[in-house]
This record gives C-alpha cells, sequence and structure tokens, in this order.
C-alpha cells in the first residue's frame, strides 16, 4: 500500500467521523426539545436540559396553572349553574356562553395534574394515558372556546342586524352548531392519542409530558399541530373580524335609531373585550405553535421553546378570564350573579322586578297627572 493510498483513507476515515459527530451533535441539539432516539427513550440536548430545569417550566408555569384553577373552577362553575338553572329565558349568546363555560370547566378539572408536574421537575408519574388526555383536554378547551367566541361574534351581529328574528328557531340553530363544535373539536383530537406523548429523556432521568417529541413522530405531530393552527385559529379569527366590522358598518348605518346608541357601546365593548383576549390568550399561542412546528418539520434549530411553552401557558388564562367576559358584556347575568350571591330565589328575584316596574310606573304616573294639573292651573 503507497504512503498517497494510505493518507487518502486516512483523511476518509476522519471525514467520515467528523460526520457522523455533526450528524449526532445535531440530532441532539436541534429543535431545543427533540433529540437523539433510542429503545429506551430519548437524549435531549443543552438546551432543552435547561429549559426543563429552568425556573419557568418549574416556577413560573405552575404558578400560572395555580391561579387559572383558583380562579377558573369556581366561576366558570358558577357561570354553568346560571346560565342551567338561573336563566329561564334562553338565547343564543347564553347557549353559546354556557358551552364555553363548560369547555373551561372540563379543562380546568384537569390543571392540577398539570401543577404537579412540573413542580415535580417536569417529572409525569401518572401514565401515558393521563398525559395524552390531558394534553387533548388543554388544546381541546383552546380550540372550542375560540370556535365558540366566533360564535358569540357572529350571533351579536346577526341580533344587531336582524333584531326581530325568531328567538326559538334562533335557539334551535345555537344549540345545532354548539353540538357540532364539540362533535368536530373532539374528533380531531384523536390523532393526540395516536403518539407518544410521554417520553422518558435518558440524560435527565425524567419522564416528560408532551414536552419532548420522538423524531419519528415528528411529521405527524408537526403536520397535526400546523392544521390545527390554521383551521382552529386563523379561521375563526377572520371570522371574528369580519362580523364586528360588518356589525359597526350597521350601526353606523342606523345612527336615527335612539336605541342604536346603546346598542353600538354594547357592540364596541364585546369587540375590545374579545380583541384583549385573542392578543393576551390566542395569539400568542397560536403563532408561537405555527413557528414552532414549521421549524420542526424543517429541522431547524428552535431557540424560542422556552417562549413557545410559556405562551401555550398563557393561553390558559382564557378559562378564568371567560367568566368575566359574561359578566361584563351580558346584563341578565350580572343580574343573576347577584341574585345568586344575595341568596334569592328566581320567584324572588322575579317579584322584585315586577314591584320595581309597578313602582317606576306609578311614579311616571303621578308625574304625568302633576304635570297636567299645574298646565290646567295656568290656563285657569
Amino acid at each position: 500500500m503507497t504512503e498517497r493510498t494510505r493518507r487518502f483513507q486516512l483523511l476518509l476515515l476522519v471525514s467520515v467521523c467528523y460526520a457522523q459527530t455533526c450528524m449526532a451533535t445535531h440530532d441532539e441539539t436541534a429543535r431545543g426539545f427533540v433529540g437523539a432516539e433510542s429503545d429506551e427513550g430519548m437524549k435531549v440536548g443543552s438546551q432543552a436540559r435547561d429549559i426543563l430545569k429552568s425556573g419557568i417550566t418549574t416556577i413560573f408555569l405552575p404558578v400560572i396553572y395555580i391561579i387559572v384553577f383558583v380562579v377558573g373552577l369556581p366561576t366558570n362553575a358558577l357561570a354553568i349553574w346560571v346560565f342551567v338553572f338561573r336563566t329561564q329565558k334562553k338565547h343564543p349568546s347564553s347557549i353559546y356562553m354556557a358551552n364555553l363555560a363548560l369547555a373551561d370547566l372540563l379543562f380546568v378539572i384537569w390543571v392540577p395534574l398539570k401543577i404537579a408536574y412540573h413542580f415535580n421537575g417536569n417529572d409525569w408519574i401518572y401514565g401515558e394515558g393521563l398525559c395524552k388526555v390531558l394534553v387533548a383536554f388543554f388544546y381541546g378547551n383552546m380550540y372550542c372556546s375560540i370556535a365558540f367566541i366566533a360564535c358569540m361574534s357572529v350571533q351579536r351581529y346577526w341580533a344587531v342586524v336582524h333584531p326581530l328574528s325568531q328567538y326559538r328557531r334562533a335557539n334551535c340553530v345555537a344549540i345545532f352548531v354548539s353540538v357540532t363544535i364539540w362533535v368536530v373539536v373532539w374528533l380531531i383530537t384523536i390523532p393526540l392519542y395516536l403518539y407518544n406523548q410521554e417520553v422518558y429523556v435518558i440524560n435527565l432521568k425524567i419522564s416528560t409530558c408532551h414536552d419532548v417529541t420522538r423524531p419519528s413522530q415528528k411529521n405527524m405531530a408537526a403536520g397535526y399541530f400546523l392544521t390545527m393552527g390554521t383551521l382552529g385559529f386563523v379561521v375563526p379569527t377572520v371570522i371574528c373580524i369580519m362580523s364586528y366590522v360588518l356589525m359597526l358598518k350597521a350601526l353606523r348605518n342606523s345612527m336615527g335609531d335612539p336605541a342604536i346608541a346603546k346598542k353600538r357601546r354594547k357592540a364596541v365593548v364585546l369587540i375590545v373585550t374579545v380583541l384583549v383576549m385573542f392578543v393576551v390568550c390566542f395569539t400568542p399561542s397560536n403563532i408561537m405553535l405555527l413557528v414552532h412546528y414549521s421549524l420542526l418539520l424543517g429541522d431547524v434549530e428552535d431557540n424560542l421553546y422556552g417562549f413557545y411553552i410559556s405562551t401555550l401557558c398563557l393561553a390558559s388564562l382564557n378559562s378564568c378570564i371567560d367568566p368575566f367576559v359574561y359578566y361584563f358584556i351580558s346584563e341578565d347575568f350580572r343580574e343573576h350573579v347577584k341574585n345568586t350571591f344575595l341568596c334569592r330565589s328566581e320567584r324572588t328575584a322575579q317579584r322584585m322586578r315586577v314591584s320595581f316596574s309597578a313602582l317606576k310606573y306609578s311614579k311616571k304616573t303621578n308625574s304625568y297627572k302633576s304635570e297636567s294639573g299645574n298646565t290646567q292651573s295656568t290656563q285657569c
């Protein structure tokens, strides 16, 4: 063997070893929470290790989830009580708000598992099945909430443009739409049960829940969440914006009606409230979701994963903000909540309303008679 041949073989061996080292390094560090896969589990890179052990995931996230649970559980339970047992005359808006409260409550009851997981150093000890259920309820709640908010926006626009529409028919439509949303959302969460959500991290000796994606399953995960982010967020957002624009246009064209000013104020309050909710809860999380899974699908290193999971946590705040939205945009809801806290039955509250209306009518009649008498005296 000549010296030139020996040098060539040595150079080829060094090149192959360098390429394998680079590929292994890329597999361990790319995309933050995706690492090298084996039969035992996953090995993640230094960035993923830092985030899984950082105060962001072990302190900040569970504190936010504690707030969501403490505020969201009683307020959504109260909202469902009001809509189901206190509201006698059902409206389409109350039907949508009741379904929204139910979606929030179904998510909030699972939050303690999320809190325990993060406080335990992101170590999931409750099994693969519960992990999949938690993930499905998390995303199911988010997209149910967005869908029902879009329905509320369309319904408010319809009530402004067609105020004399028949409530019974509108209620039937609202019930049908609500059932359809529940069926569709829970059907499209089925893929979350078809691949591993719980993954054992070898170099950290912890089992993560939805924080690490196996490279063999990244195409399925990325394709699913890119589709959900587009259909579940972008489409309802466009519907909300179009409803608000058309509603304001209809109100502006009817400014001669004295009742329009009040409707316009309510419409503006609803628009501002929903826009704030979208800006705080839904927009950052869904934008980062689309960005993260686009990078995951393209094998690009994702240095924003810590920010991504933080925005997902903030998205859960909608579960404790929604009841306050009902309170501010619905006068009937405020009245029912007040009567509930004062332990007034619906019959008592109804009698008080009738008495107040009679007293108000009596005062108005007496005032009219007094003015008529004064007019006759002046004429004499």
